[in-house]
C-alpha cells in the first residue's frame, strides 16, 4: 500500500503519514519525492512516498505483543530471534518470574495468543514458542528428568502411571523422550485443557478379574469361593422337626387352644406359643373377648 504526504519538511511529512497509516517507522519504506523549497510568494511543501511494509507472522506477532503486554501490568518487551522453521520471541523483563507466572500458566496462555495471532490466515500451522529468561530450556531439562524417572517406576511396578495435565508442547516432550524406550510406551489421554500423558509398560500385568484394590480374590460374585457351599440358603439353614398344629380337644393348659366357643383360651402366666401381631378387634359383633380360664 502507498500513499504520499506533505509537509514543511520531509520528516514532518514522514510522521504525518505514520500517525494517518497507525504504523511504526520501521513497518514503513519511505521514498522523499521533493524537498520543501521557498519561493517568492510563499513556500511549496516536501512530499513523500510512505510504501508499507508486508509484516511476517513473526513480525505481527511480535507487534500484537506489544499491545498486550502493558494491559497484563508487565514491562516485558517482546523480540524476534527466529523466523526459519519456527517463530520464536524472546520476552525481556526485569522480572522474569511474573511473565511466566506458576507453572509457566501466564507465559503459556501468551504464546497461546500469539501463535493464534501468527498463523491467521496461514494454511499450515506454525510453530510459536515464546520465551523469557531461558524458562523453555529449562522446563524442558525437568520434564526429560521426569519422564524417565517415571517411566523407572512403572516398569518396577508393572502399572500405568498417569502425569499432570500439560499443554501440547510439553506432552511433546514425553513422548519425544521415551519414544525410544524398549520397556514402555506413552499415549495422551483426556480431553483439553486437562489432557495428560499416561506411561505404560510392556510388562504390565494382565487384569485379573475379580481384583479389588490391587487383591487377588479368588472369590466370585456375592463373596463367595467357587466350589464352596453356598453361605446363604437353604442348604445352610438349620432344620427344624415338623409340628403339627394342635387339635381341638388340645388340653386348654398348653396354651395354644383356638377354642371357638368363647370360653376358655390361655391359661393364667402361661405361656401362649405365639408371635406377631393381633390385627382383629375385640370388641367386633360376634366375638367375645377371652376370659380367664377357672380353675379345675
Amino acid at each position: 500500500m502507498e500513499q504520499i504526504f506533505t509537509g514543511r519538511s520531509p520528516e514532518e511529512a514522514i510522521e504525518a503519514g505514520l500517525r494517518e497509516l497507525g504504523v511504526a517507522r520501521e513497518d514503513v519504506e519511505v521514498e522523499v519525492l521533493e524537498e520543501a523549497k521557498k519561493k517568492l510568494f510563499g513556500a511549496s511543501p516536501a512530499k513523500v512516498k510512505l510504501t508499507v511494509k508486508e509484516l511476517t507472522d513473526g513480525q505481527r506477532a511480535v507487534r500484537f505483543l506489544e499491545g498486550l503486554l502493558p494491559l497484563l501490568g508487565s514491562d516485558a518487551q517482546p523480540a524476534l530471534t527466529d523466523e526459519e522453521e519456527k517463530i520464536v520471541i524472546e520476552l525481556k523483563a526485569d522480572a522474569a518470574k511474573g511473565v511466566i507466572g506458576r507453572r509457566g500458566e501466564v507465559i503459556d496462555a501468551i504464546q497461546a495468543l500469539a501463535g493464534a495471532v501468527a498463523n491467521t490466515g496461514r494454511k499450515e500451522y506454525k510453530r510459536v514458542v515464546v520465551d523469557c529468561g531461558n524458562y523453555r530450556e529449562e522446563r524442558e531439562e525437568t520434564l526429560k528428568r521426569v519422564a524417565e524417572k517415571l517411566a523407572q517406576k512403572a516398569v518396577r511396578t508393572g502399572k500405568r502411571v498417569r502425569l499432570e495435565p500439560m499443554n501440547p508442547y510439553e506432552r511433546r516432550i514425553i513422548h519425544s523422550t521415551l519414544a525410544d524406550s524398549t520397556e514402555v510406551y506413552t499415549k495422551s489421554e483426556g480431553k483439553e485443557p486437562a489432557r495428560f500423558v499416561v506411561i505404560i509398560p510392556k510388562n504390565a500385568k494382565p487384569f485379573e478379574r475379580g481384583e479389588r484394590g490391587g487383591r487377588k480374590n479368588d472369590r466370585g460374585r456375592g463373596g463367595r469361593k467357587y466350589g464352596d457351599k453356598p453361605r446363604y440358603g437353604s442348604e445352610r439353614k438349620k432344620q427344624y422337626e415338623h409340628r403339627e398344629l394342635p387339635s381341638e380337644a388340645t388340653p386348654e393348659t398348653s396354651g395354644t387352644s383356638f377354642n371357638r366357643g368363647g370360653t376358655a383360651g390361655y391359661k393364667k402366666g402361661g405361656f401362649s406359643g405365639f408371635f406377631g401381631t393381633f390385627l382383629g378387634n375385640s370388641n367386633d359383633e360376634g366375638e367375645t373377648a377371652p376370659t380367664e380360664p377357672t380353675e379345675e
